[in-house]
């Protein structure tokens, strides 16, 4: 080893670390938005806010973002969309290749990569293995999350949580909707016309597109739906790894909560 070189300390490599932990997550205690699922449609709504201005992070429960769209169908890494979506994948820099028909494919993992990288570069910060537990309810409206590290969870052990201030909160958990789930359970009655979680339907890919972006909204104050859990919430069927109906639906939510905060 030259000898200009640093030594290398373990010690040095973990301060960093923590240091560089520690300030991340102390300058996201507030935010305008807290956004719980890392897929597509979490990820495009992330962007647009954050574009705007706002003040965001995202919680992923696992390891890696993406949801369903990081493993194409069925692990081939491919998906579909069609023409309404082209412009987000072509401003998020996705290679499209037309195929005919009215469809178009692009490669899953890069597509899932470059969502993710241009939400950072708008300024998001994406926490992974971090889960939302609960939330924070105030004035009747939502505050905030509650958080704790997804292997506590795993492991069952009786840690208690943190929590985030936000002045708006976006559920993108995809089928299990699990945000709203807490909010049913705990809270009550849902802003939507049966009051309640309707549960989502089997395949049907044409109306399950269509109507991810129709249910994208508000579903209790200052609590917001977007992609597969706005199917989930209000009873749309899934359309399996055709997509994008999940990118309008980020993009749709992010509109909404835009309005919602000025």
């Amino acid at each position: 080893m030259d000898e200009s070189t640093p030594v290398i300390k373990e010690q040095r490599i973990t301060k960093h670390i923590i240091d560089q932990f520690y300030n991340d997550f102390i300058s996201s205690l507030d935010l305008d938005v807290a956004i719980a699922g890392g897929g597509p449609s979490g990820l495009v709504a992330g962007r647009d806010l954050a574009l705007k201005g706002k003040k965001v992070a995202l919680f992923e429960r696992k390891l890696s973002i993406g949801g369903g769209m990081w493993g194409g169908g069925m692990t081939f890494p491919t998906i579909v969309v069609q023409e309404p979506s082209l412009p987000i994948l072509e401003e998020n820099g996705i290679n499209v290749k037309d195929v005919g028909d009215g469809y178009y494919t692009a490669d899953s993992i890069e597509a899932t990569c470059k969502l993710a990288a241009k939400a950072i570069d708008a300024g998001v910060k994406i926490f992974n293995t971090i889960s939302v537990e609960d939330v924070m309810f105030k004035n009747d409206r939502i505050s905030g999350v509650v958080i704790n590290w997804s292997a506590v969870e795993i492991a069952g052990l009786h840690v208690d949580p943190l929590s985030i201030g936000a002045r708006a909160v976006i559920d993108a958990t995809g089928h299990p909707s699990e945000v709203v789930n807490i909010v049913q359970k705990k809270i009550g009655k849902l802003s939507v016309p049966t009051g309640k979680i309707e549960g989502e339907k089997s395949m049907w890919a044409e109306e399950g597109e269509r109507t991810v972006i129709e249910n994208t909204g508000e579903v209790f104050p200052g609590l917001y739906v977007t992609g597969m859990a706005a199917n989930a919430v209000l009873g749309g069927p899934r359309m399996g790894p055709i997509f994008g109906g999940m990118l309008l639906s980020g993009r749709k939510v992010a509109e909404l909560v835009l309005k919602d905060l000025e």
